[in-house]
């Protein structure tokens, strides 16, 4: 039940977090989901920083790890609204700039988490 109560309750923090983030005016003048991307990348970054911190300090509350991983980090990334974002740029004729999103989302995510790891261990 603690588990539980602690993935609901960083999930909240990690929502209301990307809510916000989300009202923050940007002047988008391209068709690209700036703000979508810059939240995963940093989702991304936040969750490759605690898995590290994890691994150097395996004396962490794992109900920690799950309120910070699973609830934060879930709540606040938005891999469904990268989908839906996608998908709606092919619809509307802009295939390229879809691409490059879905193309640039999950190398720029994988290679910053990778390089917060692979930095983090030397």
């Amino acid at each position: 039940m603690l588990n539980i109560i602690a993935v609901g309750l960083g999930g909240f923090i990690g929502a209301v977090c990307r809510y916000l983030i989300g009202l923050i005016p940007i002047n988008e003048v391209t068709v690209f989901p700036i703000k979508t991307f810059i939240i995963n990348i940093v989702g991304c970054i936040v969750i490759g920083l605690i898995t590290v911190a994890a691994t150097k300090n395996n004396t962490l509350n794992p109900q920690l790890l799950l309120f910070l991983k699973v609830g934060v980090c879930g709540g606040f990334t938005t891999f469904s609204t990268f989908a839906l974002e996608t998908a709606e740029l092919m619809k509307s004729g802009n295939a390229l700039i879809a691409l490059v999103y879905m193309v640039g989302s999950v190398l720029v995510g994988v290679g910053v988490i990778f390089g917060i790891e692979y930095f983090a261990i030397k």
